[in-house]
């Protein structure tokens, strides 16, 4: 008797989990590597991977200045560009330097910062805006920043972007007095080009205020969280405390670095047409990661808040330009799965396999095209990195912080991958080193790796 109603509980148990959920316990990656599924890989390329722990994760930032002036959390820490910087100074004299995924600038900030030339590319119009900001502010008087900031007149009224759930993104009363601040921002009339770089300024520390203001948190991806209390006047205190930030970087920037004179422009455009009129010494950047995380509905709020974005079908004309991620439009997967000039290689095409072959055996999967989605991100990075090698001078390095994935259980080494995209570029790979272990978001006891790619041309 006993015997049987034990049976039929854990029938009952069973049936009750999802497929999602049976996916996973009965994984064949349970408690698995990355070191042991990259050993194929590695043997073919003849490298091996070096362990060299480094602060590469952008909260790493939070306290620098300039580069504490906005928040993003898919970037990575300006000490980590800052040890690239100090490792070649006698290599590189006067490098030139490029980002092709600036994100919010801390490759541009921290170069400008050692007075050397550089220049980067951004597709995201809000990230583009704080990067292009941080980078041609240095000069505004701190005080006067202040002065207006304190003394805005919201003479000209704005409502919360209708698209967006602001209503429930937002405390009522905490709604009503960041729409006061954003009226005050967009009465002010600036009289020359200095108090337009203010009023840019108000707007960056405007966003940086938004998701602590909000019930959402970001770690990394955007979404609702139960223990948080937002005060009603968060905002106001919010904003004058992230406005006396930036003046008081601004001061700092006045006394210490007054001898910066190197250029430093940043493009809004997007890397895989961008056509490069300058010769690089180095190239530092963190390309997406091929993994769940949308970067654009990700800052969907402040896009929203600060006119970068006025529908969902303006957030997905950008989210289709970018490197693909697995929330892409089937469409473009759809046009893309027939493109027969599309760059690809045999680890790819086993790789693409084996996702289908485990995709069938499960029966359903977030995305049955996922084949197609990692053979088109791959195709993004080969365009974007052959257009960045050409630009790259003869003993210059190519640097790229990477993480790799596991998908519908199956490895993907992307580190591995684009340095062989590399070598089919003409470049020799320098070095491949582990800075962090990570976790696979879907089975969470499978070990993932994050990477820095040292890429040399000859």
């Amino acid at each position: 008797m006993n015997g049987q109603k034990q049976t039929n509980l854990f029938s009952a148990e069973k049936e009750s989990l999802t497929t999602r959920q049976s996916n996973i316990i009965r994984s064949p990656k349970q408690n698995g590597t990355e070191k042991e599924d990259s050993k194929p890989y590695l043997d073919e390329l003849g490298i091996e991977i070096i362990d060299n722990p480094q602060p590469i994760q952008f909260f790493k930032n939070s306290n620098d200045f300039i580069h504490r002036w906005s928040p993003y959390v898919q970037g990575f820490s300006a000490k980590f560009v800052q040890s690239i910087f100090n490792k070649y100074k006698f290599k590189y004299r006067e490098p030139v330097i490029f980002d092709p995924f600036a994100g919010s600038g801390t490759v541009l900030v921290q170069a400008k910062l050692n007075n050397y030339k550089v220049y980067g590319v951004e597709l995201n119009p809000l990230l583009y805006y704080i990067a292009n900001t941080k980078l041609n502010t240095w000069h505004i008087n701190p005080d006067k920043l202040k002065k207006i900031s304190n003394s805005l007149e919201p003479k000209r009224k704005f409502v919360a972007p209708e698209f967006l759930k602001s209503k429930k993104h937002f405390n009522l009363n905490v709604l009503r007095k960041l729409e006061t601040i954003k009226s005050g921002i967009d009465s002010f009339t600036p009289a020359d080009e200095d108090e337009q770089k203010i009023k840019d300024l108000m707007l960056v520390a405007f966003s940086a205020i938004l998701i602590d203001c909000s019930n959402l948190k970001r770690t990394p991806c955007l979404g609702y969280t139960k223990n948080k209390t937002v005060e009603d006047d968060a905002p106001i205190s919010f904003f004058k405390m992230k406005i006396n930030e930036i003046a008081m970087d601004l001061e700092k920037l006045q006394s210490h670095f007054q001898h910066i004179n190197a250029e430093s422009i940043v493009y809004l455009a997007n890397s895989k047409s961008f056509e490069h009129t300058q010769k690089y010494d180095v190239v530092i950047t963190s390309p997406p990661y091929m993994n769940g995380l949308d970067y654009v509905i990700n800052y969907k709020i402040e896009m929203g808040w600060l006119g970068f974005a006025e529908n969902h079908t303006q957030l997905k004309m950008v989210k289709d330009d970018m490197v693909v991620c697995d929330n892409v439009s089937k469409g473009l997967i759809k046009k893309f799965a027939v493109n027969n000039s599309r760059y690809t290689n045999s680890w790819l095409e086993e790789i693409k396999r084996n996702i289908k072959l485990n995709i069938d055996n499960r029966g359903h999967y977030r995305r049955n095209d996922m084949p197609e989605i990692v053979h088109k991100y791959f195709d993004d990075m080969f365009i974007i990195m052959k257009k960045v090698v050409a630009a790259i001078k003869n003993g210059g390095r190519f640097i790229l912080v990477v993480g790799d994935s596991l998908i519908a259980d199956v490895y993907l080494p992307t580190d591995l991958i684009l340095a062989k995209i590399g070598t089919d570029l003409g470049m020799k790979i320098e070095k491949i080193e582990k800075a962090r272990n990570r976790r696979s978001g879907q089975i969470r006891s499978y070990r993932l790796r994050e990477t820095i790619i040292t890429l040399r041309k000859e």
